[in-house]
């Protein structure tokens, strides 16, 4: 396993912030990032944070709780599929965990301690809840089965064990007490939850915009609509009077527990999918390099971010230049044919939301945002038309010959005009977020996180197949070939009949270690060439022989990166640019003796850089 490696500056984290906790007394808060580290904070002067150390993981950190008996003691939850256990008293400058849980067999979502400060409960993506016992590493049990992703577990006072997951399974268990489990499925997917402070009362945030309290015995005592899309991290105040949501609106909305709101809170930087409180403090995690803290009664902003990161997230062309859409918000434009490293490069201010998608038509470009929305450009980054908010996050985006296709994470596929980005026609085809569009004849093909990929406009569709997992995106190739990635591990390539668009050869690709988190397709539809990305930080290829491949084909390895490939755009039908999560830009393409390999490197906060500095050239 490729360690994480995106050297994060001494005051703040290289990527978005993913969750949030603070310690018993409420003096230190504990931030996880997508950089693969834990960050520390003395919040006594919630003004001021100042960072204490720093925890690593060999990936992603998802999550992180403080021990409720053993106050110094922090629990840490990577994709790296540990679990490791840290003392933060006087931590020397390269802190090691005092143990680390390493049996798990998926990245680890979520945790939370027993009340005993010995074990505690892990859940993961395969959908396991397990147990363990930290005095002696030793696995202690199973708690829950979720048949798709356990998001979220919570444990209350009195040691009951709360899961929720993308299943729409809400599941209490009291590991003293076998046979006690109680189980109740909503009719949406759950990603969220909390027992108030006083044990009585479960809340879960469901992705209808819905917070449902619970008994212990799962009974609704009340449902509180909060937001027009999903509602995702929710945490109580400490005497249980109020609660606060995190939602895909990208607010964070608090109410009393009579289902009034006091508050909504609004700052396109922040990630609220994970929320905490403590005394007066809200804290909630964010897209640039710092935690939001928040004042509690009065809603004002106590300290943020300072600084973007610019990791990449959607790449188009335009003009011959490559746009390259951030979690900033910008979009970086430059000449990705010219033979300097560095080149000089515009940033294009689309959004202070991240821009989740890129799409062209010539004339202008289209961006869409995690606020929801979709922007139309020029080449100079000027707004020509933007939507109204569309009511949830837009990972996904493609200009069709009569329309843009916006594909939202909850898993509707939104038609717009393509000058006035219009509202024209809204269907849901798919059971889950619309991860990948990508233009196919007339119509376009989209992925999806229930696992499957279709076909057709915007209402007839068909499915072309599933995979075993979620499907993270779709590629096309002159309207015959079709690819996906997913997060079984493979990429799928189909042939269609030009006629009836049925498949009539498909192949399994195979190589990644890991979820495949990109997919382009290179050559031409009789001997097409496969690239694809993953969140091993690995690019690998493969030459797709339609008469002679069967089974499961290898494929070669072409670069490695220092974080997740995230996103893939043609520059031609030879060439193709590659971004990593760690800022790299690659551009690949055939070699004197024929093999794809890298042929130009760039760096995303090089390039914000290089544009800021002729910013300031042109202004002084």
């Amino acid at each position: 396993m490729r360690s994480i490696d995106l050297r994060p500056g001494p005051g703040g984290h290289a990527a978005p912030v993913t969750d949030v906790t603070f310690s018993a007394d409420g003096s230190r808060l504990a931030s996880c990032s997508y950089d693969g580290t834990v960050l520390v904070w003395n919040v006594t002067d919630p003004t001021r944070p100042e960072p204490l150390t720093r925890l690593p993981h060999r990936r992603l950190v998802n999550a992180a709780r403080w021990n409720p008996v053993h106050h110094d003691v922090l629990a840490t939850a990577s994709a790296d599929k540990t679990v490791a256990l840290w003392r933060i008293t006087r931590l020397p400058r390269e802190p090691a965990p005092f143990m680390v849980l390493a049996r798990h067999t998926d990245d680890i979502n979520a945790v939370d301690w027993m009340p005993d400060g010995d074990r505690l409960i892990c859940v993961s993506e395969d959908g396991r809840a397990t147990l363990w016992d930290t005095t002696t590493g030793a696995f202690a049990g199973e708690a829950a089965s979720h048949r798709a992703h356990c998001m979220m577990v919570s444990v209350s006072r009195d040691g009951l064990i709360a899961t929720v997951g993308e299943d729409g399974l809400i599941a209490v268990s009291d590991p003293d007490r076998p046979g006690s489990s109680v189980e109740r499925y909503c009719d949406a997917s759950v990603e969220g939850c909390a027992w108030s402070h006083s044990g009585t009362t479960l809340a879960i945030t469901r992705d209808d915009g819905l917070v449902e309290f619970l008994t212990p015995a799962l009974e609704i005592r009340r449902t509180v609509s909060v937001a027009a899309t999903a509602a995702r991290a929710v945490a109580w105040t400490p005497d249980d009077s109020a609660f606060v949501v995190g939602a895909y609106d990208g607010c964070l909305h608090v109410f009393d527990t009579d289902g009034r709101r006091l508050h909504q809170v609004r700052d396109a930087r922040m990630w609220p999918r994970s929320v905490a409180v403590t005394g007066n403090l809200i804290a909630a995690g964010g897209f640039w390099d710092r935690p939001h803290l928040t004042d509690l009664t009065t809603a004002d902003p106590l300290a943020g971010p300072s600084a973007p990161n610019h990791g990449p997230n959607a790449m188009a062309v335009l003009d011959g230049e490559l746009l390259v859409g951030c979690d900033s918000g910008t979009v970086i434009a430059f000449d990705p044919d010219t033979e300097h490293r560095t080149p000089s490069a515009r940033t294009l201010p689309v959004s202070d939301s991240p821009v989740l998608s890129l799409a062209s038509d010539g004339d202008s470009f289209y961006a869409s945002t995690y606020a929801g929305q979709v922007h139309r450009c020029n080449p100079d980054g000027e707004l020509i038309a933007v939507t109204d908010p569309l009511g949830a996050p837009l990972p996904s985006l493609c200009r069709t010959a009569d329309r843009v296709v916006a594909g939202t994470y909850d898993g509707a596929l939104i038609g717009l005009d393509p000058a006035a980005l219009t509202e024209t026609d809204r269907a849901t085809p798919h059971r889950g977020s619309v991860k990948s569009l990508a233009p196919l004849g007339d119509g376009f093909a989209s992925a999806a996180t229930d696992r499957t990929v279709t076909t057709g406009g915007l209402h007839d569709r068909i499915t072309l197949w599933e995979h075993g997992n979620l499907v993270n995106a779709v590629a096309t190739l002159a309207g015959r070939v079709v690819a996906t990635a997913s997060r079984d591990h493979t990429v799928t390539v189909g042939l269609l009949d030009p006629a009836t668009s049925e498949v009539i050869r498909r192949q399994t690709l195979i190589g990644p270690d890991e979820s495949v988190k990109c997919v382009a397709l290179l050559g031409d539809p009789h001997h097409p060439v496969v690239l694809a990305g993953s969140y091993d930080y690995g690019l690998y290829c493969w030459r797709v022989d339609w008469e002679n491949g069967t089974g499961l084909r290898s494929g070669r390895p072409v670069a490695g990166f220092r974080q997740g490939v995230s996103c893939m755009c043609l520059l031609d039908d030879r060439r193709a640019a590659v971004a990593g999560w760690d800022g790299q830009i690659l551009i690949v393409g055939p070699g004197p003796d024929g093999e794809i390999r890298v042929r130009q490197r760039f760096d995303t906060a090089a390039l914000a850089r290089t544009a800021a500095d002729t910013l300031w050239a042109v202004a002084g």
